[in-house]
């Protein structure tokens, strides 16, 4: 290891591997180069967007049963998207590159190698190569630039440095073809590889990885539209190529401030069944719909794709059909496959023959990508079955992947991220009101008398039992009694006349 001291801020750089010749001061980004006679300094390099990427400096596995450490990155940004290289160290003293894209890692490191190399503009994608001997897929090709550095690195390289490269693939293993410093490139060639399968240690747990993401625009995951204002959901350093869901404006989100690349075309409103922003707990991660889109065949046949991520399981997508749902992830491991033979392709021992071959229109997108995408992009697509199992290979002018799709049950899905629409509680049947207590039903009396006629009967009858003995005896009190008797009738008679008359 060798220890010098920053020229510019005199602090500790440490150079842990001799092939290095350049290093990142971690504290104020100077650029060093060491040479014969003493260390450089060469300007400020950018700093890296903190990116989702649960890789930093100093994590370090094992790969073919040998040891190695992360000690420094490149971090490159091409047309369509943003990717990054970990230098890593291996414990005898040798180095190679991780190749770091969105979830998908490969582990390489130079080899030489003999016969004639393609040139870099007569690659063409789904092609096949013969290099030193072996049979390769071209799987991509494009030309990057530097945006970032840390750490130490084996070339001397800055913001703005630009690099060619063409990869290849042949099921697990993967050779690149690096143009930068001529027409005749470096190989280097290695295998596809995993987190898990590295037995990665020292790598970043969801709560920093989501800490310095935020940190870099001082919010998490959302930032404004700069054409219309709408909010937008995205991943900071992976997820930058952003389709405004209000205006679809296409944006860059990849440097210190979202540029728009193009106006929105007018389209329909995107109706989705799942929404962006959905979030669902997958097989024990926390996963996030960021973005979907609308693709249509020759046909006319639509279906919708929606693009999930997770720190720990990367990008995959859910694919609705008309009649049913997919989980379609890509494949980092190619199947076998030959363009002068396109009708079958073998993965894992299974033979799957070729079921469709179509062109794939984007009508509409909205949300956040980790690649850039627009209304009326065009990709072709090769599928292949074997019984309920699906591959598809898709091909654009500079690039090819392989994705295997499953059937999801439709219930699943909406478990995952459609909440249950809330119904109301059903309205109580309406009670009539009870009615008022009804008022007293009045005894009628009889006709020409205050009390009712059979009262007045039985008076008259004990009236005149009465007076019988007082008739028979022809007494000076009958005078009395029968002015008693008109006393009582003739003021009754009277008060009931008042009453009919009322």
């Amino acid at each position: 290891m060798h220890i010098v001291p920053c020229p510019s801020c005199g602090a500790e750089v440490r150079f842990q591997s001799h092939a290095a010749v350049m290093a990142v001061c971690e504290y104020c980004r100077a650029t060093l180069l060491k040479d014969a006679e003493a260390v450089k300094n060469l300007g400020t390099m950018s700093s890296v967007l903190d990116d989702y990427s649960p890789i930093q400096i100093g994590t370090s596995g094992s790969a073919g049963g040998r040891h190695f450490t992360v000690v420094g990155r490149i971090q490159l940004r091409y047309a369509r998207g943003m990717w990054n290289e970990w230098y890593v160290l291996y414990d005898d003293g040798s180095n190679a590159w991780l190749g770091d894209f969105s979830g998908l890692y490969t582990l390489t490191s130079v080899r030489a190698v003999a016969g004639e190399l393609p040139g870099f503009n007569a690659i063409g994608m789904a092609g096949a190569y013969r290099i030193d001997g072996e049979r390769w897929l071209a799987a991509d090709k494009r030309n990057g630039e530097c945006i970032a550095g840390q750490g130490e690195l084996p070339f001397q390289v800055g913001t703005g440095w630009r690099i060619r490269v063409a990869d290849f693939r042949s099921g697990p293993r993967f050779l690149t073809l690096d143009y930068t410093g001529g027409e005749v490139p470096l190989v280097y060639t290695g295998v596809a590889v995993t987190l898990a399968g590295m037995r990665c240690q020292l790598l970043r747990d969801d709560e920093q990885i989501r800490a310095s993401a935020g940190k870099y625009r001082g919010k998490i995951d959302a930032l404004d539209c700069p054409s219309c204002g709408s909010t937008i959901g995205y991943l900071p350093g992976v997820a930058t190529n952003l389709v405004c869901p209000a205006c679809k404006a296409q944006l860059d989100a990849a440097g210190p401030e979202a540029k728009v690349l193009a106006a929105g075309e007018k389209v329909a409103n995107m109706r989705t069944t799942i929404a962006i922003g959905a979030t669902a707990n997958i097989g024990g991660s926390q996963c996030s719909v960021i973005g979907a889109m609308i693709l249509a065949s020759e046909d006319g046949t639509k279906w919708t794709e929606y693009l999930v991520y997770s720190p720990r399981a990367g990008f995959f997508w859910l694919v609705e059909t008309a009649h049913a749902w997919f989980r379609a992830d890509v494949m980092s491991d190619w199947p076998e496959w030959d363009p002068d033979r396109p009708d079958v392709a073998r993965d894992d021992k299974f033979t799957y023959e070729k079921s469709d071959d179509y062109m794939a229109r984007v009508v509409a997108a909205a949300g956040a990508f980790n690649w850039r995408v627009k209304a009326g992009d065009r990709t072709r697509v090769v599928e292949f079955k074997y019984g309920a199992a699906s591959l598809a290979a898709e091909i654009t002018s500079d690039e090819m992947n392989w994705s295997r799709s499953k059937f999801v049950a439709t219930d699943q899905v909406m478990a995952w991220f459609v909440p249950p629409k809330k119904t109301r509680p059903p309205k109580p049947p309406k009670v009539p009101p009870l009615p008022a207590s009804p008022p007293p039903v009045p005894v009628p009396a009889a006709k020409g008398s205050g009390v009712s006629g059979a009262l007045w009967i039985f008076f008259l009858v004990m009236l005149g039992l009465n007076l019988i003995p007082l008739i028979v005896n022809f007494g000076k009190s009958l005078v009395f009694v029968v002015l008693g008797m008109l006393a009582i009738y003739f003021p009754a008679q009277l008060g009931i006349a008042d009453k009919d008359d009322e």
